[in-house]
């Protein structure tokens, strides 16, 4: 967990803090305060201490992936997103095409897939649609190729979280096209 509190500069190899260790409070776009489960805002600050907590929750989720700098850095609550809310990646990890981005913090990924026809002795293409979370740290369009982990049910069709994202290379590709990763 301290690999991620700190970033290592290319210039003296100095050590640069990430997390700010002041409270900066929430992105406040709902109805009710937002604000993150594990942070207590209201903290008193210890004039003496020299350690003090960072001021945001942040988690790295393992597997070889990396957290965004914008979910070390930025300051939206999302309960639903693996880097900072309650939420753990196990099972299977899949990447796919951003077919839609239509709804609040979901997208649709479409899979494609080649299936063997033993009488014919050919292959058919075939794809799947699923539903998967997707938190504010990734600026996510349509057409990007998104890596997304499995995690416990988020709602009734929801079982995916984005954990990496890369943006469309080219865009003149249309959205049923096949392309299988």
């Amino acid at each position: 967990f301290f690999f991620l509190l700190r970033k290592f500069s290319s210039k003296k190899g100095t050590i640069m803090p990430r997390l700010a260790k002041e409270y900066v409070e929430c992105d406040q776009h709902e109805k009710a305060y937002q604000s993150q489960d594990a942070i207590f805002v209201a903290r008193k600050r210890v004039i003496g201490n020299r350690r003090q907590k960072p001021a945001r929750f942040v988690r790295a989720v393992g597997l070889g992936i990396k957290t965004p700098s914008t979910a070390i850095e930025g300051n939206y609550v999302d309960k639903k997103c693996p880097f900072t809310g309650n939420v753990s990646i196990r099972g299977r990890i899949l990447k796919g095409i951003v077919m839609s981005t239509k709804m609040k913090n979901t997208i649709i990924v479409r899979r494609d897939y080649l299936h063997y026809i033993t009488k014919y002795r050919r292959f058919e293409k075939r794809h799947k649609n699923l539903a998967a979370h997707c938190s504010p740290a990734f600026e996510v369009k349509e057409g990007d190729v998104v890596t997304v982990g499995q995690c416990r049910p988020l709602s009734k069709t929801v079982r995916f979280n984005v954990v990496a994202h890369e943006p469309a290379k080219n865009a003149s590709t249309g959205k049923k096209s096949f392309r299988v990763f």
